[in-house]
């Protein structure tokens, strides 16, 4: 349960400091840019150990393709994203709504195409520009959260890439890349400025869907091993060389030479003659004869 309450947290965070800058710097490119990525490097380093810091539906949609997360996690992670994301937006309505700014205008951070953006792009326009962004940043958090090593610099370039990517996307569409992000100020700011922004939000919703879809299939293609089967050299059977001691079968009291082969040298030993001693002939000792017994009649005679 822990881990989607950080969710909730995490992107809440997210989209009312990085929208509530925009709309007060009058979407301020470097500012916008800095305030989402900074956003992303401070949630990361507090929740992360938790959730991984997704905050983004599009991530954890990479990660569920991946195999990082199974699918009720990804599911219960959407939801709690949304959520937070709808909660940030509403506190971003509750301050805006007791200063001096023109909700018609700003519209929360909304993102768009066509005339309700400056550079009137258009809506396929918008689609891939979407898509290109998220590609990115996705694939930027799929390398770097694949091995536990970059932990510790991981929110970092996380955060550095976000801002990148809003620094080229901020004039055309806003930048979006988040698919929570997108869908929470265009819900509330229906309050001021009606459907117009939510009809145009599938875009921020398609768009960075198939651009993380994408990102996880090239970090597959990244990271592919090769799996030909290589069969393995037959091991060479070492041979132990065996010592040879050769014993005549008559020493005699001469020099005899015996070969080691291990240090390939020649010693010489002097044997002493020996005699081997054969077996006694077992005989009648000559004490121990008995006497012949005399007969009765060798008497008598």
């Amino acid at each position: 349960m822990k881990k989607y309450l950080c969710e909730f947290l995490g992107t809440c965070v997210l989209v009312l400091f990085g929208c509530g800058v925009a709309v007060a710097t009058g979407a301020d490119v470097v500012a916008t840019a800095l305030a989402f990525g900074l956003s992303i490097v401070a949630v990361a380093y507090t929740i992360g150990g938790v959730s991984g810091c997704h905050v983004n539906p599009a991530v954890s949609f990479a990660m569920w393709i991946d195999k990082r997360m199974s699918t009720k996690d990804f599911i219960l992670y959407v939801v709690a994203q949304v959520l937070g994301a709808l909660a940030g937006a509403i506190l971003l309505y509750l301050i805006l709504s007791n200063v001096d700014y023109e909700l018609s205008t700003s519209a929360l951070g909304s993102n768009a195409y066509g005339d309700l953006t400056g550079s009137n792009i258009t809506m396929l326009g918008a689609l891939v520009t979407e898509i290109i962004l998220t590609f990115v940043f996705v694939l930027t958090v799929l390398g770097v959260t694949k091995e536990k090593k970059h932990e510790n610099v991981a929110p970092i370039v996380i955060g550095l890439s976000l801002v990148l990517v809003h620094l080229f996307g901020i004039i055309l569409t806003g930048t979006s890349v988040n698919p929570a992000r997108s869908l929470a100020p265009a819900i509330v700011a229906c309050i001021e400025n009606g459907t117009q922004y939510l009809e145009q939000v599938w875009v921020f919703i398609v768009g960075p869907l198939v651009g993380a879809a994408f990102a996880s299939l090239a970090i597959f293609f990244i990271n592919l091993e090769d799996h030909e089967e290589v069969k393995p050299e037959p091991k060479k059977e070492v041979k132990k060389e065996e010592k040879k001691v050769v014993i005549p079968e008559v020493i005699s009291g001469d020099e005899i030479e015996v070969e080691d082969e291990d240090k390939n040298t020649t010693t010489k030993k002097t044997t002493k003659k020996t005699t081997p001693k054969s077996p006694a002939k077992r005989g009648p000792k000559p004490n121990s004869a008995k006497k012949p017994k005399t007969t009765k009649s060798e008497k008598k005679n």
